[in-house]
């Protein structure tokens, strides 16, 4: 293989100079899993040159490496239902920027009517990687000027930010000419393209190039593809602009082998800077993986890598737990694969400080957590989940980001709690929330928001007598028996103040601190039942697997303070491997007597062993809560199932 004359290092400074690359385009929110909320992979691919092997399959992996086949190895899709010749290749699957949105697109084809005998690819589109719609587009009927077109080969699809669109990519050849790259975008419902393709890559030799497989990374775009007939390996060229026709083509090949490779295919692997190329040794019907931190220089992990399948020029995308049991309970859990399908957690991904209401307005419930997942509890947006049955749970997307909306505190988005209120015959949603270290107030006319922050802080001070702790983890209440609404908050004290009827400002005289004992760290909650209050909170720190619910009782919603013997209402149970369950709130099933407590814990089973990280890498779980005769709370078992 031929040494690189300068370094990649250089390429990247100097688009960086010249085009402004790192300029931040604008967030975009999903309304799927984030990337820190992945747990495994999906592996899409085709088995081989026969009528029957020319269909899409589809394999898992929980860690990247590990590869089992699902539907025992069998076609997911019919070939014959949604091509035009009886076989499909090359599957290329895509996430959605919307995160639950998916894309897969096929060659149209079967090789026992030749190389030269296919003019259409197949575009599908799922919301549930189960069922799929498709559209054929053949070329040569489609648009005019392909009247000697010869084939249509491995398309593959990537988002455009620069205009908001998913463009499809794939290689064509026309007569004696060389095969090459070209483009097109798809509309809106990915049945279709806008326009006649148009030329998106040809190597300055001007000879053939096939397999094109790109992937953004920084804002640069890396094209992995296949010098056709001329070395048949993998070259790169790098843009920052997908339409532009200017492409730095690097010297030598990628691929880490002398055999002739193809179908190049590149992921990221899930909570990690690594990225994985995999490509067909088709001569020697064996795949290869390599890793790399740069996408520049790779390293061959084939020990590492394990199939039980022979898989054809394929892609890989990172699910979530959800979808990773969706498409096992749809296809068979695959010998040696572990699902990660457990009732507990009830969110899928990484998530803390949970606060659960029931919305009279839409007969829905809501968790709101923290954004967990980032390191030192660096997150700063909010989401919310509704469900019909406590059960399943459905991501409704951000409802506020501290670095577009709340300009007083565009950091450290932690802990909310909301409450719902009826005035004027409608209801209103008042969402309280820490950022940097203060609590804000946000107002909506849905749970599900949008919510307009207030404009300032809340609370930015300390109540009198207080020195040290935080101004974070508000908790509102209403008090059922006067119709007055409380604040809650705290880190080191407990304060509490009476709210105006606005809800979005405090009654100053009002406000005093809770003396509770010495167990008193966090993250309050408060809730009424026959006749008594009762005060939740979380003793120890986070970040330790100790880290546990007390409660005390009180004749009123200002206390004081009752504390019970035996007041632990939830603690670690090491037998389970459940570590660091705390940051409660409490539902009360409407008109019943039937309550749950909804918390947070170290993610299982990696965070025992994260040390600190554990602390902020947190999944929410919910268990029953019972009360005993006397009115004193039973304590509650943590459960995964």
């Amino acid at each position: 293989m031929k040494k690189r004359k300068w370094p990649l290092a250089t390429i990247l400074i100097t688009f960086f100079a010249i085009n402004m690359i790192g300029q931040a385009r604008g967030q975009e929110y999903k309304f799927g899993p984030a990337e820190k909320d992945f747990v495994g992979y999906l592996f899409a691919y085709f088995k081989g040159n026969s009528v029957a092997d020319e269909s899409v399959c589809f394999a898992v992996s929980t860690d990247g490496y590990t590869y089992r086949a699902l539907n025992q190895n069998q076609p997911i899709l019919d070939s014959k239902l949604i091509s035009t010749t009886g076989g499909v290749r090359d599957p290329h699957i895509l996430r959605g920027e919307d995160g639950q949105s998916f894309y897969m697109v096929l060659t149209d084809m079967t090789s026992s009517k030749g190389w030269d005998s296919n003019r259409a690819l197949i575009l599908l589109k799922s919301n549930d990687l189960i069922h799929w719609e498709h559209r054929v587009i053949n070329i040569q009927d489609r648009f005019k000027g392909h009247e000697n077109l010869k084939r249509v080969w491995a398309p593959q699809t990537i988002y455009d930010p620069a205009v908001n669109k998913y463009m499809v990519y794939w290689s064509m050849k026309h007569g004696d000419g060389a095969d090459i790259i070209y483009y097109a975008y798809a509309n809106s419902d990915f049945t279709d393209f806008e326009a006649e393709p148009k030329v998106l890559f040809v190597p300055k030799n001007g000879k053939s190039c096939i397999d094109g497989d790109i992937i953004n990374k920084n804002g640069l775009f890396y094209m992995f593809y296949k010098t056709e007939g001329h070395g048949n390996g993998l070259r790169l060229a790098l843009t920052d602009s997908l339409t532009s026709g200017k492409w730095i083509e690097q010297p030598g090949y990628k691929q880490q082998t002398t055999d002739a490779v193809e179908g190049s295919s590149v992921f990221k692997l899930n909570q990690s800077d690594r990225y994985i190329l995999m490509y067909d040794v088709y001569g020697k019907g064996k795949y290869q993986f390599c890793e790399s931190d740069d996408l520049d220089r790779f390293k061959v992990i084939d020990h590492e890598v394990n199939m039980d399948f022979h898989p054809r020029h394929g892609s890989i995308i990172p699910l979530s737990r959800s979808e990773f049991k969706t498409v096992t309970d749809r296809w068979g859990t695959p010998k040696g694969i572990t699902v990660p399908n457990r009732k507990n957690p009830v969110l899928d991904g990484f998530y803390a400080d949970p606060d659960v209401l029931y919305s009279n307005k839409t007969k829905k419930y809501y968790i709101y957590p923290t954004s967990d997942g980032f390191d030192g509890w660096g997150g700063y947006y909010f989401k919310t989940f509704s469900s019909d049955d406590l059960k399943s749970w459905k991501d409704e997307g951000v409802i506020l980001d501290l670095k577009k909306e709340v300009p007083w505190g565009t950091r450290n988005a932690w802990a909310p709690t909301i409450t719902e209120k009826k005035a004027k015959g409608d209801y209103k949603y008042y969402y309280y929330f820490t950022a940097a270290q203060k609590i804000g107030v946000a107002v909506a006319d849905l749970p599900t928001g949008p919510f307009k922050d207030s404009g300032k802080p809340l609370i930015d001070f300390k109540p009198d007598g207080i020195k040290g702790g935080q101004e974070i983890d508000p908790a509102v209440f209403n008090d059922p028996k006067s119709g007055k609404s409380y604040l809650y908050w705290g880190n080191g004290y407990l304060a509490v103040a009476e709210l105006k009827k606005d809800m979005v400002s405090i009654k100053q005289h009002t406000m005093k601190t809770l003396k509770i004992d010495g167990t008193f760290r966090e993250g309050v909650y408060v809730i009424y039942r026959n006749g008594t209050y009762y005060f939740f909170w979380s003793e120890d720190d986070t970040r330790s697997e100790n880290y546990r619910v007390r409660y005390g009782t009180s004749s009123s919603p200002m206390g004081e303070i009752h504390i019970p013997e035996n007041n632990i209402v939830l603690e670690k149970d090491p037998a389970q491997g459940i570590y660091g369950t705390g940051h409660n709130s409490v539902l009360q099933i409407p008109g019943t007597d039937e309550w749950y407590i909804v918390y947070h814990r170290f993610n299982y089973p990696n965070g025992i062993h994260m040390g600190d990280a554990a602390g902020y890498n947190r999944e929410v779980c919910m268990d029953k809560l019972e009360f005993k005769a006397d009115g004193t709370i039973k304590k509650v078992i943590p459960t995964h199932e």
